[in-house]
């Protein structure tokens, strides 16, 4: 019968031992970090694409703040700036199982924004930031800065 294919059964054989390490993979994955684990994964993300100026605002004492973290950082073209988020997302759905509920500004990279609920990630292009000045905005918050890497 033409257009018929055999199926090899065995070749989608997997051993115990790859099932093992497939198991391990998903739980490692679906482990829930809290959000200082969080917060040092993004921080970790941003420094492994060269991210700059890297400042960690914790606004939880303040009752009108829109989250418990802003987490910012600059790069030095709109191309880095792509390359970060990127790195953010990559990494935080592969080690933590997660994603942001909403991103802004991938498109033209000046600004981008991910939401990932306790924290929002500021990646700005270095004029961009300085022209909105965030941390002016949220001063009365708690910063904690990083160094570059």
């Amino acid at each position: 019968m033409a257009g018929r294919f055999t199926f090899d059964h065995e070749f989608f054989q997997v051993s115990k031992i790859q099932k093992q390490h497939l198991n391990s993979q998903i739980n490692l994955q679906q482990r829930k970090l809290t959000t200082a684990e969080l917060n040092d994964l993004i921080i970790d993300s941003i420094q492994d694409i060269k991210g700059k100026n890297i400042v960690k605002l914790d606004l939880r004492h303040l009752h009108d703040a829109p989250t418990d973290y802003f987490i910012i950082c600059e790069g030095d073209s709109n191309t880095q700036v792509k390359a970060i988020c990127d790195n953010i997302r990559r990494r935080l759905k592969n080690e933590a199982g997660t994603l942001p509920s909403h991103s802004e500004g991938e498109r033209n990279a000046l600004w981008i924004c991910m939401d990932y609920f306790h924290v929002a990630v500021h990646i700005f292009y270095r004029e961009t930031r300085k022209f909105y000045e965030l941390e002016e905005l949220w001063s009365d918050a708690r910063f904690t800065t990083y160094e570059d890497l």
